[in-house]
């Protein structure tokens, strides 16, 4: 087991290594960054709508029913509500979601594409087919996460308003001066930078699962699996280390 997790971790980093050079037809792989941004980011929009208008009203809910007390002002719904997004659901909870929808795309995608023998093909050719096929994929989407992130803040936000304007729990005024109040810029920037190192983690780890697929169609679903596992699990290790580092 231990030695399996090393030669995987060295595998991984020699693969790394193939992917990180200067691509051979500069033009083309723009191209296919384009495309992988329109593909893994702005297909992921509305996701990412539905989700955080639902967990921002969620919050917002859970907040109000549990902050009783007549000590605690009525605006510390909003004020939590808008913590918890920033500090943690629009980065960590929102790319653990993101790792089942890109993850196993991308892990699927290349393994077959192994297992169809098409990356063989381009070997053949002499270009660089971890390059070529995943260099556009990591990029583009760590370039886009950050639209994700900050669209998940707000639509969290906008839920929680939500609930404020259309029932009783909460007035319109004490949840805009919550989320509005004590706040910290920061936290914005320390969701973006744990967005940008978690869309690495998920495009890489699953780019890796399916580059080495062996087998069928059996193994490329057994590596996507694969992918989405490792990925959540090293998004919330790399949650803990991001956070003892920034919020010192």
């Amino acid at each position: 087991m231990i030695v399996s997790s090393i030669a995987s971790f060295g595998r991984y980093w020699i693969f790394m290594s193939q992917v990180f050079r200067v691509p051979d037809k500069i033009k083309e792989t723009l191209k296919r960054l384009i495309f992988e941004m329109n593909k893994l980011g702005v297909d992921s929009i509305p996701l990412v709508i539905i989700i955080s208008l639902f967990i921002g009203a969620v919050i917002t809910i859970q907040m109000t029913i549990n902050i009783v007390s007549p000590l605690i002002p009525s605006y510390s719904t909003g004020l939590a509500t808008r913590e918890i997004l920033l500090l943690e659901f629009s980065s960590t909870m929102m790319c653990l979601i993101l790792a089942g929808k890109v993850g196993s795309n991308i892990a699927s995608e290349i393994g077959t594409m192994r297992v169809t023998e098409q990356i063989d093909a381009l070997d053949i050719m002499g270009i660089n087919s971890a390059n070529f096929v995943v260099l556009p994929k990591i990029i583009g989407f760590v370039l886009f996460v950050p639209v994700l992130c900050i669209l998940s803040m707000f639509m969290g936000l906008i839920g929680g308003w939500i609930i404020a304007e259309f029932t009783t729990m909460i007035s319109v005024e004490d949840y805009v001066f919550g989320i509005q109040s004590f706040f910290n810029e920061w936290y914005v920037w320390y969701g973006i930078i744990k967005t940008l190192v978690f869309a690495y983690i998920i495009t890489s780890v699953s780019a890796y699962y399916g580059y080495y697929v062996k087998g069928g169609a059996l193994e490329v679903g057994q590596a996507s699996t694969k992918a989405v596992v490792s990925s959540s699990i090293l998004i919330l290790l790399f949650d803990v280390i991001l956070t003892k580092l920034l919020l010192q």
